[in-house]
């Protein structure tokens, strides 16, 4: 306990409210800019549990906000989730922390989810979290939304059945290239590291029964140092909220192409499940490129093109910028 005495003197925590948060889990999906903070604020305020959740690895771009990783792991091109968990454990050895690198996805999301007791959202996709949303509100188990960029950024408190939720905000997906991303404008590492603590601290509040919990979307603006509240009112015609529709949870089909934040590379997961021998496919493709097995994943150059595997079959496929060029790689060089 004398690890963590300055939190217990704060009012409404104490030894009880401690004891609380070492018995508690977590799952953070996404482990950048968002999720590094948020899990090296919760693992040294003693979460007992933690899942950290990411498909990418590490390059030399994150180091300006994602505040876990150093110039080795992009050197090693270590996988995000098991960089941090590797950190994670120096600072805080009692807690146990489990890395999962791979894609969130309706037909795995549930399983992730199972016996944690909140959610936290760090991705950088609008879909995903829709997905988040569906499967909270099927479970019951509060999510906190956060996204982040430029200078400005925001969160949310869901609380399924008690507060709006996710699509009572976003009613459907917005047009390809509608959107701002740091593709386009950029992010600030100070954002990000608000964004992800206020996730952090209404976690922890969660987590200890606090009912001072914030209901409303919480907006700031650091060009003007502005924070504003929004009220987020449950939609009469949401389809969640109103009709229980789970139509991001019960998408059937296979995954489209992802394009990554920052980025000229392109996500592709296979449609079925499967685990791909990388030392095997190392052999077959450096007769045709320059391949390199990491431990973690395969790097293959071909031409212009890069292509990183890993032992689900997903692939990053870098120097595209359309979907079926990318595709097509895929399919010529892994052919899974």
């Amino acid at each position: 306990m004398d690890r963590y005495s300055r939190q217990v003197l704060v009012a409404g925590i104490g030894r009880s409210g401690q004891e609380k948060l070492l018995k508690s889990k977590v799952l953070i999906i996404g482990c950048g800019a968002l999720g590094t903070v948020i899990a090296n604020n919760l693992v040294r305020a003693g979460v007992g549990y933690m899942k950290v959740v990411d498909r990418d690895f590490v390059e030399l771009d994150n180091l300006q906000r994602q505040m876990l990783f150093d110039e080795a792991d992009v050197e090693k091109r270590m996988p995000k989730a098991i960089a941090a968990v590797d950190k994670l454990r120096k600072i805080n050895s009692s807690v146990k922390i489990e890395a999962e690198v791979k894609d969130v996805t309706q037909k795995n999301i549930e399983e992730l989810i199972k016996d944690v007791d909140i959610v936290l959202d760090a991705t950088d996709n609008l879909e995903i979290r829709l997905l988040i949303n569906d499967t909270c509100f099927k479970h019951n188990i509060p999510w906190i939304y956060g996204a982040a960029i430029s200078s400005y950024g925001m969160t949310m408190n869901i609380i399924p059945k008690v507060t709006a939720c996710f699509r009572c905000i976003i009613s459907s997906l917005p047009a390809p290239g509608s959107v701002d991303t740091c593709d386009t404008i950029g992010v600030l590492n100070a954002t990000t590291s608000i964004i992800a603590s206020l996730q952090s601290n209404e976690a922890l509040k969660m987590l200890l029964g606090d009912e001072d919990l914030n209901q409303e979307l919480l907006v700031i603006n650091l060009k003007d140092n502005s924070f504003y509240k929004i009220v987020v009112k449950k939609r009469d015609n949401c389809p969640l909220c109103g009709d229980g529709v789970l139509e991001f949870l019960d998408k059937k089909g296979p995954s489209e192409p992802i394009k990554l934040c920052g980025r000229e590379m392109i996500q592709i997961t296979p449609q079925r499940k499967m685990k791909v021998s990388l030392e095997h496919l190392k052999r077959k493709l450096e007769r045709v490129g320059e391949a390199s097995y990491l431990g973690y994943l395969l790097r293959f150059r071909v031409e212009q093109y890069e292509l990183t595997i890993f032992p689900d079959g997903r692939a990053f496929v870098k120097g595209v910028s359309d979907k079926e060029t990318a595709r097509s790689l895929y399919a010529k060089y892994i052919g899974v």
